[in-house]
């Protein structure tokens, strides 16, 4: 009884800027994908539950997009996506890319301001901090004056040294994170991972691999929509129908490659992974589709799910 009254359960934003390793972070404490991954920033575009349970705490990821002032219409959805997470959350947990900071320190001067706009309207909740890729920087000297940097901003703040990648770090986080939570039951289910539907993440999986495969700003102008998903139980089998839209008729071939060569490796690579994630066989058909100037389509935009 005693252990009910005490637990802890609520909602965590990941917040920071593109690329500081936040799906990397979730991924992690979940043990297995639910975020996409690439090196190329900006690759989340939704908020993305992850729901980590354990002994005596509930905790709720939102992984958000990255935190950024392009233009355009997707990037100011993404950004409306990413402060409806931060308003929504129990707790703020900024990640920031530690290693970047300690190569250019004038880098905390210029694009601190830029992460202070978001977070304005939630200076009454707590804020935990993550300096993540400390396994990049050789030179551990130079992380000194990063996190007292970093602690003149935000003095109220818990600052750890993380490295996502390495899981180092991670447990002193989790626990900083779990007291800081309501003291309420937990929400979901103990053996429930995500909130993500299988639709999703099939549309997100097979957009990780464009993001891998492409090169320069093409993935940028790259959606995934799943068109139909059929499961027959007796043959194990999932049969999965996806376009692949691009902004400019020059992208088609793009991403289609010599011979469909390149349309080919994503598809295959796509198959495996979802085979994985479902324990079965995937038969999975793609095809690219030009849609002018998508990423200014509100409309099509919602049919993404890119708007929140």
């Amino acid at each position: 009884m005693t252990e009910t009254l005490n637990h802890r359960c609520g909602w965590i934003a990941l917040a920071g800027p593109p690329n500081s390793g936040k799906s990397t972070l979730l991924n992690a404490y979940l043990g297995q994908k639910i975020a996409i991954i690439s090196s190329k920033p900006q690759t989340t575009r939704n908020q993305i539950s992850g729901i980590l349970t354990r002994p005596g705490s509930q905790i709720v990821f939102l992984d958000t997009p990255g935190l950024h002032v392009k233009r355009g219409l997707m990037n100011r959805m993404l950004m409306h996506a990413a402060r409806q997470a931060i308003e929504a959350a129990d707790v703020l947990l900024l990640i920031l890319d530690a290693n970047r900071y300690a190569a250019k320190p004038q880098l905390l001067d210029s694009g601190l301001p830029h992460l202070l706009s978001p977070l304005a309207n939630a200076q009454h909740k707590p804020l935990v901090i993550a300096a993540n890729k400390i396994d990049a920087v050789k030179d551990k000297k130079l992380l000194l004056p990063v996190l007292e940097r970093l602690h003149r901003q935000w003095p109220q703040a818990e600052i750890f040294p993380i490295s996502a990648l390495r899981e180092e770090g991670l447990p002193e986080l989790l626990d900083t994170l779990s007291k800081l939570l309501p003291v309420q039951p937990p929400m979901f289910p103990e053996d429930q991972v995500s909130t993500v539907p299988m639709r999703f993440m099939a549309a997100e999986i097979v957009r990780e691999k464009l993001f891998v495969h492409l090169k320069q700003e093409l993935p940028y102008s790259v959606g995934v929509d799943i068109d139909s998903w059929e499961e027959n139980a007796d043959k194990g089998l999932t049969t999965i129908h996806a376009t692949i839209y691009v902004a400019r008729a020059s992208h088609k071939s793009m991403v289609i490659g010599k011979a469909g060569q390149l349309l080919k490796t994503i598809g295959t690579l796509a198959r495996q992974e979802l085979e994985k994630m479902l324990e079965q066989r995937v038969h999975l058909e793609l095809w690219v589709k030009v849609r002018e100037d998508w990423t200014e389509d509100p409309a099509f935009l919602r049919q993404l799910g890119l708007s929140s």
